[in-house]
């Protein structure tokens, strides 16, 4: 498991939660959402959540996020990254601020070639 997918395996957890109607629980740790036996229906219960999840490198994220902004014409993205400890929920705005200026860059560097 990628270092990424660790770290979001809690939102399955607090997703159940919230449509249990049990309230949203503190958002698990990756040792607490490992620890969890899932029933299918709980599966199934989150399976829409989880699925729209853009989860991976900063690269991989970028790109999902680029394809979004594309197929929805949006001229502004807000990213929430959820994870148990801030630390970790502030280096990945670090990691995709610096993916998406890269890319930004050098699709500009692309543009202005092709005028």
């Amino acid at each position: 498991m990628t270092r990424a997918r660790e770290l979001a395996s809690g939102y399955a957890l607090w997703v159940r939660s919230i449509r249990r109607a049990e309230g949203a629980i503190l958002f698990p740790t990756p040792e607490e959402a490992a620890a969890h036996v899932w029933s299918d229906e709980d599966r199934a219960l989150v399976a829409d959540r989880v699925d729209t999840q853009f989860v991976g490198s900063p690269a991989t994220v970028a790109a999902r996020l680029r394809q979004l902004q594309e197929a929805t014409g949006a001229d502004e993205l807000v990213i929430t990254t959820i994870t148990h400890a801030h630390a970790d929920r502030v280096r990945s705005y670090e990691l995709l601020a610096e993916q998406w200026n890269r890319g930004e860059m050098s699709r500009q560097v692309i543009l202005r070639g092709a005028r």
